[in-house]
């Protein structure tokens, strides 16, 4: 493409904007309005996907061993639990340990341990944690056929609710997306659109005197890209303010919900954000001009 041509293309941009201002705001509010929305359900999407993900990961089996087992015994049931396929860590907890955990988690009510006259009736036990949440059923079982390991639990029944409503979360989520993503364009090919109409003639007179359609074509996909911009731009910052707002509220209040950091998240979603808009600029002038383009 040659120098002169850019420069046309480029100065017909800048001509079409300001001539047509009102209706470049109207693109660039439409733009910015419709990507703040699907920024603000990407944000909240990521937020729960990350708390799906942390809630599986939360997800440890519990080994409890038989009574008569030697440290000697342990060790060695410890080290063959390690090079167990699959398994991210193994911990070791000693019946006083454990017995001193349910203390603490009693709080007021410990008292209800003094029936127990001194006594410990909890036994030795591993915490297994898997690499994947998918792994834990296959795991517990394996381990359940090992010597010394009087039972395995790691809550069938509430692992299973969880890995579903998680799977539900995702899939709800990322449909979504899609769904306000494909919204987003229509809305934004049809306010081009009517930039669009209201040049017919222009294109009309162009088409008559020998202009290919690329070369109609062009200013036009350029003008989506620098209002998608400026729109993108506009919804970069204020997802960025609004994050931010919320993740300070959260952390003053909430801190056990495990947000997403504020940075470098931001940056990434100012990022889709100025692309998409960028992107849907450019193919919603592409649905928009192909109608005016047919001989």
């Amino acid at each position: 493409m040659k120098l002169r041509t850019v420069e046309y293309f480029i100065r017909e941009v800048c001509i079409s904007i300001k001539r047509n201002n009102w209706m470049s705001f109207a693109s660039i509010s439409t733009v910015a309005v419709s990507l703040f929305v699907l920024g603000m359900f990407l944000i909240i999407v990521l937020n729960m996907n990350r708390m799906a993900s942390m809630l599986e990961s939360q997800v440890q089996i519990n080994v409890y061993l038989e009574d008569t087992l030697k440290d000697s015994e342990i060790d060695d049931l410890e080290d063959d639990l390690k090079k167990m396929q699959g398994i991210e860590s193994v911990q070791y907890v000693s019946r006083e340990d454990a017995i001193v955990r349910l203390r603490e988690r009693l709080g007021d009510q410990k008292y209800l341990l003094d029936a127990l006259d001194e006594k410990n009736p909890l036994p030795n036990a591993f915490e297994v944690t898997v690499k994947q949440p998918t792994m834990v059923e296959t795991a517990a079982k394996a381990i359940e056929k090992f010597g010394g390991v009087e039972s395995v639990k790691y809550g069938q029944d509430v692992v299973e609710h969880l890995f579903d409503m998680t799977r539900l979360v995702r899939i709800f989520g990322f449909t979504l997306m899609l769904l306000l993503a494909g919204a987003t364009l229509f809305i934004i090919s049809n306010t081009i659109r009517l930039t669009v109409f209201a040049r017919r003639k222009e294109i009309a007179i162009m088409k008559y005197v020998g202009a290919t359609d690329w070369f109609i074509r062009w200013p036009f996909l350029l003008e989506g890209v620098v209002l998608g911009f400026f729109g993108g731009v506009l919804a970069s910052i204020a997802l960025r303010s609004i994050y931010g707002l919320i993740t300070a509220k959260v952390y003053s209040t909430l801190a056990f919900l495990p947000l997403i950091p504020q940075y470098p998240f931001v940056n990434f979603i100012s990022i889709v954000m100025v692309l998409s808009g960028m992107g849907i600029g450019a193919l919603g002038s592409t649905i928009s001009l192909k109608r005016f383009l047919k001989v």
